[in-house]
């Protein structure tokens, strides 16, 4: 069969997303060790890891992460949105100052940046004891709609 015109198109069109979609999904669950939902989640660690987060539609995904302590860990966020992010990793004192506070744009430094739209950011965190540590995007009524996640470290 000869396809012809915007039925063409339209093939042509629906098989490119179908492969960026397995792609996505083939990078995504291959670097960030398994998606939120998983029984059981790969555990990275330790040593140095990365772990690639994607923001869409003002979500991080994966949401969660599962290390062993003493993991160094690479963050590479990627904002697939048209809005500007931010990732700021770090214990309640750090996360009480950046929800509370009017900094519009962080440098880089370790645990904090600021990720403008179609771009992709790198920091790095360590953790060391067992227990969560959460990630969250600060501006203006982002962590209330739900940008936020958990580095869960296992013993």
């Amino acid at each position: 069969m000869r396809l012809t015109g915007s039925r063409r198109a339209a093939a042509v069109g629906a098989l490119a997303f179908l492969l960026a979609v397995t792609a996505y999904g083939i990078v995504g669950v291959a670097r960030s060790g398994g998606a939120s939902g998983d029984a059981s989640p790969r555990v990275l660690g330790p040593g140095p890891v990365t772990v690639r987060l994607v923001v869409r539609d003002s979500h991080f995904f994966p949401s969660r992460v599962h290390v062993r302590p003493h993991t160094e860990l690479t963050f590479e966020v990627v904002n697939r949105d048209f809005l500007n992010h931010e990732f700021i990793i770090g214990g309640d004192d750090v996360h009480a100052i950046h929800e509370a506070g009017t900094e519009p744009q962080h440098p880089p430094k370790p645990g904090e940046m600021s990720i403008p739209p179609h771009t992709m950011g790198l920091t790095t965190y360590t953790v060391h004891a067992p227990g969560k540590v959460l990630f969250a995007c600060h501006l203006p009524g982002h962590f209330a709609y739900g940008m936020k996640g958990s580095v869960i470290v296992e013993a």
